[in-house]
């Protein structure tokens, strides 16, 4: 069965095109070509070869513009992978990167990554942790670990 969305008013038809001329919003435009072509007739396999997209995702957006109309174009926020450390062990680590680690009675004057991750993990901070997370981590913080 043959997939289009329906015809587009003067006002529907403008926004789109504004959009798809980087005039307006900031939309991904392939999404907004696709329901173009379909208002234009063009079938979801036509469109596809076009916009060179499988066919299963130009559906997917004819779908979801027939039933959200514009809005339906935006994505919405994929949940990804649940962090593996809370907001206040991120805080903690950079907190602890920051601090001299001789005035944690440690014998050393700087910390190196794998210094760190020892002594997160031996004062229970984190159960396990690996040393580019810990990079990763302090990265996002501003800080950047020099060799000894």
């Amino acid at each position: 069965m043959a997939l289009y969305v329906q015809s587009l008013d003067s006002h529907k038809l403008q926004q789109l095109r504004s959009i798809v001329h980087g005039q307006e919003e900031s939309l991904p435009v392939s999404r907004v070509r696709i329901v173009l072509l379909s208002a234009e007739g063009k079938s979801v396999p036509e469109i596809s070869r076009i916009v060179n997209l499988h066919p299963i995702n130009v559906r997917k957006w004819i779908h979801r513009f027939r039933k959200h109309g514009v809005d339906g174009l935006r994505s919405g926020k994929s949940p990804g992978r649940p962090r593996l450390f809370s907001g206040d062990q991120r805080q903690r680590i950079i907190a602890i990167a920051k601090t001299d680690p001789r005035t944690l009675g440690l014998p050393y004057p700087r910390w190196s990554l794998q210094r760190l991750r020892h002594y997160l993990m031996e004062q229970g901070i984190v159960r396990r942790i690996s040393v580019e997370t810990i990079r990763q981590i302090l990265q996002s913080g501003g800080i950047v670990l020099t060799a000894p």
